[in-house]
This record gives C-alpha cells, structure tokens and sequence, in this order.
C-alpha cells in the first residue's frame, strides 16, 4: 500500500493576527525542511541576526518584507519574489506586512565537489 499524496493551501487557515510569528513544518526529511511562515508586521528583534547551518531559498508568497545583511545591504521583496540565502549570510528580517507569508525551503548547503587528484 503506497502513502496518499498530501494537498494543502498557503494562504489557508492563517493564524489571525497578533501573537508569535507562526512557522509550521509541510515537509521534512533529514536534509531538507519545508515550512510556511506566517508574519503579522514582525521583525526580527534588536541586534539579532539568523546564522543558520542551512541553505535557505525563501519565497514571498503574500504581503511584503524587507531583509537586512551584514554588509548594510537591505532587500526589498514583494509577492513572487525569492531569495537564496546561503548557509551562515546572517540576515535579518527588517520589517514585514500586516499578513505576509512566506514558503522557506531550508537544505543542507551544497559542498564543493572534490578535487582531482594531480597526475
């Protein structure tokens, strides 16, 4: 017997304003984490940067945002946008819309292949 296909909706049953960020897992395996983000006018708190171990492509999927870097730079995104935020790029979530949500797609980053050895 196979496992059914799971369905779901990325703008269905948001959490109602006010309250935490609310992030939910969709799919995991051990190299890989999908998750919905759902954001009522967050930031990230003073001072605080995401170093993460992991890749981190991010899609905007409704509302808006604004990312910050270490090096000064900031990111505006709209819906459709995405970024690919390479493993340890801290980052930070400046400002975001009333009701934004996010599909994040995190993955074990990719390493180099090896090299070959000289004759």
């Amino acid at each position: 017997m196979t496992t059914p296909p799971r369905l779901g909706n990325l703008l269905a049953s948001l959490p109602p304003p006010g309250g935490e960020e609310r992030f939910e897992t969709l799919f995991e395996t051990p190299h890989c984490r999908i998750e919905r983000i759902v954001s009522h006018g967050h930031a990230s708190p003073p001072g605080f940067w995401y170093d993460q171990a992991d890749d981190e492509w991010v899609m905007l999927v409704q509302g808006s945002a604004e990312l910050a870097y270490d090096d000064g730079r900031t990111q505006a995104l709209a819906p459709g946008d995405w970024v690919l935020i390479p493993a340890r790029r801290r980052h930070r979530v400046n400002a975001t819309g009333p009701v934004t949500v996010w599909l994040a797609v995190h993955c074990r980053p990719r390493t180099p292949p090896p090299r070959e050895p000289m004759p």
